[in-house]
């Protein structure tokens, strides 16, 4: 008998992921590019929203679009059709939040470029890290199958010498799928999403991460460990704000500090400036898959459905149909091989 997948744990973590990464998103636009204390003279303590998010957001239902499409099996080249068909989701009213990077990106794709090298030349930034959570889920307890994906769906905008921007989005990809299992910890989401980082090509950031972890394990506390971070600037911050090997690694921290509950690494997040957006909807998102919606509080679940423009139990149902019939087919491959030995 085929499960209503809408009362199943899968449906619940995914909602959860998707909503945790919409709450993130506009939670931090206001604190974007802001430093702690400006955000502390402005607004105080940033804890509620009002939009539905910036190209963190659009950019995650585009890639969400192209696996329903494909049945989870998306390449860059699917995604990159994706940008091509919904042009005015990039190119509409939310074009002044995209970075530079996917607008050319976009740009080379409808003039004259192949997908696999319309990244030529751009900039490091987290435009794949930030929205690939999608693809952990459809990947659900299989982090290296996620990282995998994610490595090759990345590349459509970051490649060869913005490279580490790639494991940036395979971390939080094998982030996601390992917080979908039932019996994942906060310790096992961390672990996941540094086991597969590339070990040569992917030092840098690798080491980025641990050494941010090894502060926020040692400070223990949210507000000393933002102080030490700014006073540390040259270690753990980059000349762009949202280059993946300062967004990814504090987004690591924050994820642990906040113990994996999405309000408290969302408002983290939010309230440390920098790439606030992107490192809360990151956060977010982690943090919804490893809790599901009912760790989201009520009020804030009401809201995120009101203010979305795509609605999101809909494209949870969607992509929980899509993970589901991904699992069922690689069983089907795997009892085949069997029949091998």
């Amino acid at each position: 008998m085929k499960p209503n997948l809408n009362e199943t744990g899968l449906y619940k973590k995914v909602l959860g992921c998707l909503l945790g990464g919409l709450i993130g998103d506009a939670i931090g636009t206001p604190t974007e590019g802001k430093d702690y204390r400006q955000i502390e003279a402005e607004f105080g303590w940033v804890d509620d929203f009002s939009s539905d998010g910036t190209d963190d957001t659009v950019m995650k239902n585009l890639l969400a679009e192209a696996l329903i499409r494909t049945d989870g099996y998306a390449t860059l080249d699917d995604w990159a059709q994706v940008w091509l068909d919904n042009w005015d989701a990039i190119f509409g009213v939310k074009l002044p939040k995209f970075f530079i990077s996917v607008i050319h990106t976009a740009q080379k794709l409808k003039h004259h470029a192949v997908p696999r090298m319309a990244a030529l030349g751009n900039m490091p930034s987290s435009s794949s890290a930030m929205c690939i959570s999608p693809v952990g889920i459809v990947n659900a307890c299989n982090p290296a199958q996620a990282a995998l994906q994610a490595y090759n769906l990345a590349s459509l905008i970051h490649i060869h010498d913005v490279g580490f921007c790639q494991d940036g989005a395979a971390a939080m990809a094998a982030a996601v799928a390992e917080a979908m299992r039932i019996d994942a910890t906060v310790d096992s989401v961390l672990e996941a999403a540094q086991q597969v980082i590339l070990p040569s090509s992917g030092k840098e950031i690798r080491e980025r991460i641990e050494t941010i972890l090894n502060l926020a394990r040692q400070t223990g506390d949210y507000r000393v460990f933002r102080e030490a971070v700014y006073a540390r600037r040259d270690t753990f911050f980059c000349r762009l704000i949202c280059d993946s090997r300062e967004t990814i690694p504090l987004t690591l921290a924050l994820f642990f500090l906040g113990k994996g509950d999405v309000q408290q690494c969302v408002t983290y997040a939010a309230n440390f400036g920098r790439d606030a957006d992107t490192v809360a909807s990151m956060c977010g998102a982690m943090a919804g898959a490893l809790n599901g919606v009912e760790g989201i509080d009520a009020d804030w679940v009401s809201k995120a459905h009101r203010v979305t423009s795509v609605d999101q139990a809909d494209l949870a149902a969607r992509l929980s149909n899509v993970a589901l019939k991904k699992y069922q087919r690689e069983t089907a491959a795997r009892n085949a091989f069997e029949n091998l030995l």
